[in-house]
């Protein structure tokens, strides 16, 4: 692989606390009838029935969401719910790995918050969920005069030391990186952060087999001037660890 982008892996703040995420049971997948259900026999702490689980993610989740893998489950807190439960992390390796993105904007305000990316540093003023063209990117940040456009995807896959984004096709996604390549044309700034929840991950790069759109209008971005921060996290204890900010590495 060539062509890389890094802010080293050598931070103050690495294995601190960002979010605990409380979970209330651990289970074994049985089935997932969709994209957005799986049915969980709970194990622990006490045996119970089967349960059918909310999937609060858009990608495939084929290596953690299958039958027989480990999950950890929290309760919704709605009564109004389909589905009594929300699945959490799955397990990889003996390692909990986040699988729900309702939690990534209290984790990317959290990596902002502290400063955790040098080059947003300095700004000013966080504004969440801004529509820019046909889209709504998740932050819109200030400094002085300048504006950052900031959109943040959470990736769950990794394949030989390579955290991969999608892991499943998304024009969504394409979307996204094109109103931030539109950004930079229009003179401002637009980052990508990649929220990495895999450990076996030592770089970062986009799936270009699985998704050959997205991968192309990647490069294009990258090559627009939009930066690409990808940020690893683990899941120990029911709290989300910051790790460190990992390398791009890009196939050409």
């Amino acid at each position: 692989m060539s062509g890389q982008t890094s802010e080293g892996n050598d931070y103050p703040l690495s294995g601190s606390p960002v979010l605990n995420i409380g979970t209330d049971a651990e289970g074994i997948v049985v089935e997932r009838p969709n994209r957005f259900l799986c049915v969980v026999d709970i194990v622990k702490p006490e045996k119970l029935r089967s349960e059918l689980v909310h999937v609060h993610d858009p990608g495939r989740l084929v290596d953690i969401v299958y039958p027989g893998n480990r999950v950890l489950l929290r309760k919704a807190s709605s009564v109004k719910r389909k589905t009594a439960w929300d699945l959490i992390a799955g397990d990889i390796k003996g390692e909990w790995v986040l699988v729900n993105s309702a939690w990534h904007r209290k984790i990317s305000e959290w990596v902002l918050n502290k400063k955790i990316i040098p080059f947003l540093s300095d700004i000013g003023t966080v504004i969440p969920e801004q529509k820019f063209g046909d889209s709504r990117l998740d932050f819109l940040l200030r400094e002085n005069e300048r504006n950052f456009w900031v959109e943040v995807k959470g990736c769950t896959l990794a394949m030989d030391g390579v955290a991969l984004f999608p892991d499943a096709p998304t024009v969504r996604g394409k979307r996204h990186l094109e109103e931030l390549i539109k950004a930079r044309d229009e003179g401002h700034e637009a980052v990508i952060m990649i929220l990495i929840f895999r450990q076996d991950a030592h770089s970062f790069a986009p799936n270009g087999e699985l998704d050959p759109d997205f991968t192309m209008t990647f490069r294009k971005a990258v090559d627009s001037g939009v930066k690409v921060f990808p940020i690893q996290f683990s899941f120990e204890n029911n709290t989300i660890i910051f790790q460190s900010l990992l390398p791009v590495f890009e196939n050409k």
